[in-house]
């Protein structure tokens, strides 16, 4: 199975890309994690991306706030999809990194998720990977009937407990 390449632009993401990571154990997909810089190591993360494929990545998680470049250098470098995922910041609440995230030009594209969207960018990631893996699809399918089955639990918990 390929592996996911999780990159963050500081370690103040971590805790963002923690959510992904354990939803990427829980489907039992290897990732690779590293904290590169678009703007102060751009040599190291342009070298990451140019080598994923080589180095058995499939996709690329990539997590950073602010200007949010990150993504968009991944994706300069690379033919492998990327998945930005804007971080909140400080001062504007996460809204410059997402702009920043989501306005690729056309020709480099960015899939974009949520602020601080740690899990959906590993499921997405997982999705992407499960085109061509029929036991990781399987998986998918099996998680998706569980969240179902798990709204529907507290839908009749609720429906016992106010309409009586």
């Amino acid at each position: 199975m390929k592996k996911v390449g999780i990159v963050m632009g500081s370690d103040s993401d971590l805790p963002i890309l923690r959510k992904a990571m354990d939803t990427l154990e829980n489907l039992s997909i290897p990732y690779e994690c590293h904290i590169y810089s678009a703007h102060r190591t751009p040599e190291e993360a342009g070298a990451f991306a140019r080598n994923a494929r080589e180095n058995g990545i499939g996709v690329i998680i990539a997590a950073a706030g602010m200007a949010a470049h990150l993504a968009g250098a991944m994706a300069a470098n690379t033919i492998l999809p990327v998945i930005g995922i804007p971080c909140k910041s400080t001062y504007l609440d996460g809204i410059d990194a997402l702009l920043s995230t989501v306005q690729m030009p056309s020709g480099i594209p960015v899939a974009t998720v949520a602020i601080n969207g740690g899990v959906n960018a590993a499921l997405l990631a997982a999705q992407i990977l499960a085109v061509s893996d029929d036991a990781l699809a399987q998986k998918l399918t099996e998680k998706r009937q569980k969240d179902a089955q798990k709204v529907l639990e507290k839908d009749t918990a609720l429906q016992a407990e106010l309409n009586k």
